[in-house]
């Protein structure tokens, strides 16, 4: 008998663990980068249709509100700022696959880089926006976009003020793809 209530206690056991293994795996998805054993892989996206998908992604720098005049008027010693920001923040986009490791070279069909004053920080919003008809996503292109216009300005003013801060990198938007429309809460 105790034999019998052992046998069946087993089965329960296995049964919860099979759910649960179930709900883990729909819960949290599986990380696509990684092999079954744990190794870094670039991910298969030749059986993937091709379709449009865009990307937007922001940035910040904060600075001291002089810095910040300096920069909207035009006058800074190394050229205009906001120039230089948007063609690095251009170029970052295109760049993305040999600076993120296991990104794939896309043909990339747009970027646009706003960059827009922000008093209240102080300091400057620059947020990216990434277009491509292909079988992956342009996130890490628009978020590297985002993230290299910062630098740039950061690298443009950084004589005149080096406690400058970039932060709050961050996706926006994303649509098309298998996973769908994705907004960031305010």
């Amino acid at each position: 008998m105790a034999r019998a209530k052992k046998a069946a206690r087993k089965r329960v056991e296995k049964r919860v663990r099979e759910r649960v293994k179930k709900r883990d795996q729909k819960v949290a998805p599986t990380l696509t980068h990684l092999g079954k054993s744990g190794e870094a892989r670039m991910v298969d996206v030749s059986a993937k249709s091709a379709t449009e998908r865009e990307a937007i992604a922001e940035a910040r720098i904060a600075m001291l509100p002089a810095t910040l005049d300096l920069v909207m008027k035009g006058k800074a010693k190394k050229g205009d700022v906001l120039a230089a920001a948007r063609i690095a923040g251009i170029m970052a986009a295109k760049r993305t696959h040999s600076l993120i490791p296991l990104c794939h070279p896309l043909a990339i069909s747009k970027v646009a880089i706003d960059i827009e004053p922000d008093r209240h920080l102080p300091g400057l919003v620059v947020t990216a926006s990434v277009k491509v008809n292909g079988p992956t996503g342009v996130e890490m292109e628009a978020l590297t976009a985002a993230t290299v216009a910062c630098l740039t300005i950061y690298d443009m003013v950084k004589a005149v003020e080096r406690s400058m801060r970039i932060e709050g990198i961050r996706l926006l938007e994303k649509s098309g793809g298998k996973s769908g429309h994705y907004r960031a809460e305010t």
